[in-house]
């Protein structure tokens, strides 16, 4: 049984800093690439960033590139999203999902991510 648990929600004030970590549990961890997306309440959900199996490669989204750190510790499971400068439009459910590496890409679409975690909530005041 696959799984991916979130953890690290919360409320923060306007410029600070949150760190997301995201536990799999029931795949080979080291040949899935990551992401973690966010959604709000009406609005679609989005990416937010993504990383290679290897942690070679990279994507952030415009909205976050320069505050958003993703990363990711094979030996451990799991993967991270360090969330430097929040601004109240972060607030969000942050999921993080899996896809198996099929190619040198990185892949940003939600259909393109075949296992997702419950989700953890980031609420930002200002």
């Amino acid at each position: 049984q696959v799984q991916l648990v979130e953890s690290g929600g919360g409320l923060v004030q306007a410029g600070g800093s949150l760190r997301l970590s995201c536990a799999a549990s029931g795949i080979t961890f080291s040949i899935y690439d990551m992401g973690w997306f966010r959604q709000t309440p009406g609005k679609e959900r989005e990416i937010v960033a993504a990383i290679k199996w290897s942690g070679g490669s990279t994507y952030y989204a415009d909205s976050v590139k320069g505050r958003f750190t993703i990363s990711r510790d094979n030996a451990k499971n799991t993967v991270y999203l360090q969330m430097n400068s929040l601004k109240p439009e972060d607030t969000a459910v942050y999921s993080c999902a899996a896809a198996l590496a099929r190619s040198s890409y990185i892949r940003t679409g939600i259909k393109d991510y075949e296992y997702w975690g419950q989700g953890t909530q980031v609420t930002v005041s200002s």
